[in-house]
């Protein structure tokens, strides 16, 4: 069974040729570098990646990305992140996807905070025109905005990040509702990164797996990707790299199809097709 992670942000440990933004979020010293990333991954049997662009230490600088892409063809899928509002970016996108081998583009709203914006359609169309995945970060507030959408690319395909930022608490269900009522869409596919992200206890993060469940029966195993958060001692620090691969590898009640599609098979069919 391939074992791939689809959600991994990366820091040059060498910020003169790839400066961060002023007040960057730093994981701590020594952590987040694509050879880091390396040593954990392969320490829990992951074969390939998705390294998706950094924006809160980057923002749209996606160098580090297309590089670290284009060095790394067949065990790096490089997602990169640009500006809707930017009318050169469509054009980039292309760029990015001829000359770094870039396999996705994480989609954000607009400055006006619109999702359905003429900017974010543009870069939707070159996407479809390169053939490259769509990964979508919003909350659950634009999620009508993203029903249009939908209807409008069906030939795209589409990964929800984060499945809306689902957390434990008074508003797990109506997002859980919201992610749900988005299954219909055969384009889209859930990215379960949410489960130590949303939960308010450490490994085994149970308080999530009652909606984790849900999405991946609505959904079907063939729509849902796991990815790892890393680097863990940032965005996941009660859960560790390992401890959140073991989640889905063991801890839920899954079939043994139904592991192989979420851990692999699923996203090698998405970003890594000619594995």
């Amino acid at each position: 069974m391939p074992l791939l992670d689809t959600h991994a942000h990366i820091y040059s440990p060498d910020e003169r040729r790839y400066p961060p933004i002023d007040k960057p979020l730093r994981p701590p010293a020594g952590k987040g570098s694509l050879e880091h990333l390396r040593r954990e991954s392969q320490a829990s049997g992951v074969t390939a990646i998705c390294a998706i662009q950094t924006s809160t230490f980057y923002r749209f600088d996606n160098r580090y990305i297309c590089d670290s892409a284009k060095a790394n063809p067949t065990w790096v899928a490089g997602v990169c992140t640009l500006d809707p509002d930017d009318l050169h970016s469509p054009g980039l996108l292309a760029q990015y996807v001829r000359d770094y081998g870039i396999r996705g583009m994480r989609s954000i709203p607009a400055r006006d905070g619109r999702l359905d914006h003429p900017g974010v359609r543009a870069l939707w169309k070159t996407g479809l025109e390169q053939g490259i995945v769509i990964n979508v970060l919003i909350g659950r507030e634009r999620a009508p905005q993203l029903h249009t959408l939908l209807r409008d690319f069906p030939g795209l395909r589409v990964v929800l990040d984060h499945c809306l930022n689902l957390k434990a608490g008074p508003e797990l269900e109506p997002t859980l509702a919201d992610v749900l009522r988005l299954a219909p869409y055969k384009n889209l596919h859930a990215k379960l990164t949410f489960v130590p992200t949303g939960s308010t206890t450490g490994y085994p993060c149970a308080d999530m797996h009652p909606a984790t469940l849900k999405i991946i029966d609505a959904y079907g195993p063939q729509r849902c990707v796991w990815g790892s958060d890393f680097p863990c001692e940032l965005w996941t620090p009660k859960v560790s790299y390992a401890e959140h691969l073991r989640i889905f590898a063991r801890d839920l009640p899954l079939s043994a199809a139904a592991r192989a599609a979420i851990l692999g098979e699923t996203a090698q069919r998405l970003w890594f097709p000619k594995r």
